[in-house]
C-alpha cells in the first residue's frame, strides 16, 4: 500500500500529513510523526511512504486555512481508522464550527453517551487527523485549556486564530 506523505510549514511548526487514495490518514505535527507512522503501519502493514508537494490537495487547504479561510478543512475527506466509539466522536468533532468550542462533556451527549466524558477524551486525545479534525476545539468544562497532542500553546494559537477569523468574518457582514 503507497501513503503519500507531504511536510506543511505552517505558523505553528511543521506538520506531516498522509493520504491513501485521495482521503488524509493522518496529519500530526513532526515530533508525532514516528510514532504515527508506526500506527499506520500496525494499521495498513507494510507501507511505501512516498513524497508528494501536495497530496489530494490537502496542503493547498491547510496554506488556505493557516491565510484565514476557516472553511478550506472542512470537504476534506478523512480516514483516521478507529473503533467505532473514536470514529462517533471524530465525526462529532467535525461539527463544531470554527471558532466555537465545547466541553468534553458537551461532546460526550452529542454523541449519546453521556457518562462517557473519559472515553471522549481519551478519543480526542488519539485523533490521528488533528486540526482537520478539530480536537483543537474542545475544551474543559470550566473553561480551561485542557490536554492537545500538540501542546497548549498549538491549542491557544489555533483557537485565537480561528476566533479572529470568525470576528472578521462577521464584521464583513
Amino acid at each position: 500500500m503507497t501513503l503519500e506523505i507531504a511536510e506543511f510549514h505552517s505558523p505553528i511548526g511543521t506538520i506531516v500529513l498522509a493520504v491513501r487514495d485521495g482521503t488524509l490518514t493522518a496529519l500530526v505535527f513532526a515530533e508525532g510523526w514516528p510514532d504515527r507512522r508506526a500506527r499506520l503501519v500496525k494499521r495498513f502493514g507494510d507501507v511505501d511512504l512516498r513524497g508528494a508537494a501536495d497530496p489530494a490537495g490537502v496542503s493547498g487547504r491547510l496554506a488556505a486555512y493557516f491565510a484565514g479561510d476557516l472553511g478550506a478543512l472542512d470537504a476534506i475527506p478523512v480516514d483516521p481508522g478507529g473503533t467505532p466509539f473514536q470514529r462517533r466522536v471524530w465525526a462529532a468533532l467535525r461539527t463544531i464550527p470554527a471558532g466555537e468550542t465545547v466541553s468534553y462533556q458537551t461532546l460526550a451527549r452529542r454523541i449519546g453517551a453521556p457518562t462517557a466524558v473519559r472515553a471522549v477524551g481519551a478519543a480526542n486525545g488519539d485523533n490521528p487527523v488533528g486540526i482537520v479534525v478539530p480536537c483543537h476545539r474542545v475544551i474543559g468544562a470550566d473553561g480551561s485549556l485542557t490536554g492537545y497532542a500538540g501542546g497548549i500553546e498549538r491549542k491557544r494559537w489555533l483557537l485565537a486564530h480561528e476566533r479572529a477569523g470568525t470576528l472578521e468574518q462577521r464584521s464583513l457582514l
